[in-house]
């Protein structure tokens, strides 16, 4: 009776200890997503109007200093440093920008341009655009060319 009893006992050791490595097994398959998964993102797509701004050299809000002359914008809440396409839904001519500064913080509008980022897409003040947050790993080609 006790061999039977001691053997019994046993079995519903090893039981729970299958179940719990399942359960453990499980958890960590869920937990995680392959690397591919975690750095790839669809690209987001915004729409609305582009103003210009930046005439003078001054401070931004990532602590840079404005230059006019180079292809640097504001966005509301796009992190400093992200690459975004710009195009003008106007003429179809794109360019891609860095975000170094916050604005507009005018209702309707969705990105500050710098005066050169307005000259090469062919507008002077409002222009209606589309701005494509481009993905490291995807638009990396396009993103070293802006560089």
């Amino acid at each position: 009776m006790r061999v039977l009893i001691a053997a019994l006992c046993a079995a519903s050791v090893m039981l729970a200890g299958v179940a719990k490595a399942e359960t453990v097994a499980q958890k960590s398959t869920t937990a995680r997503k392959p690397a591919s998964q975690q750095t790839v993102q669809p690209a987001s797509l915004i729409s609305g109007i582009a103003s210009v701004y930046c005439y003078r050299n001054g401070p931004t809000a990532s602590g840079q200093r404005s230059r006019p002359a180079v292809l640097t914008a504001a966005h509301k809440t796009l992190p400093f440093g992200t690459m975004v396409e710009v195009t003008n839904r106007q003429n179809g001519r794109s360019i891609v920008v860095r975000i170094n500064d916050r604005g507009p913080y005018i209702d309707g509008r969705v990105i500050d341009l710098t005066p050169a980022g307005a000259l090469a897409l062919n507008f002077h003040s409002l222009a209606p655009v589309t701005l494509r947050v481009l993905n490291d790993r995807r638009d990396a080609r396009l993103a070293a060319r802006a560089i």
